[in-house]
């Protein structure tokens, strides 16, 4: 943890490469700019992972962040790379970013394209979220902050 504190999201996914089958897990499909790792050691870098690591994820704080789809913005600016300290009443939205639009955007009522992400909690649960839900996760998580590690 003294490591991963800096943001550094590819000692998270090495650490856990004896209990994963491959480094494909850490890869979105829909993903524009990355690319697969054919394993966890030679050619393993962010550029492979497609999710960002929450920091803080217990058992005591079942609806903490463990990780999910790093296409988010705060305050209208797309997350960089490293350490992010968010407040739970964070202005966060989901960004197409580097994902294909179709894998994180529906055309709603009125033809609107609503974006959502993918987040999944300590719980063991994953939950597909709008831009309102993932909001409302963050209130929910029980810490004034949530530190996540951005690829």
């Amino acid at each position: 943890m003294e490591l991963v504190v800096t943001g550094n999201v590819v000692l998270v996914f090495q650490v856990m490469s004896n209990d994963l089958s491959t480094p494909k897990v850490a890869y979105c499909p829909n993903d524009k700019d990355h690319a697969i790792a054919t394993d966890f050691n030679s050619d393993f870098t962010a550029k492979n992972i497609s999710y960002f690591v929450g920091l803080d994820a217990d058992p005591q704080h079942p609806q903490m962040f463990l990780s999910g789809d790093d296409n988010f913005a705060l305050d209208g600016v797309p997350e960089k790379s490293g350490l992010l300290e968010l407040s739970t009443k964070a202005p966060v939205a989901w960004t197409s970013g580097r994902h294909d639009d179709s894998y994180n955007a529906v055309l709603g009522p009125l033809r609107r394209i609503i974006s959502f992400g993918n987040i999944s909690l300590a719980d063991g649960s994953v939950a597909a979220v709008r831009n309102s839900g993932f909001k409302n996760l963050l209130s929910q998580t029980g810490a004034a902050t949530i530190r996540l590690a951005i690829p």
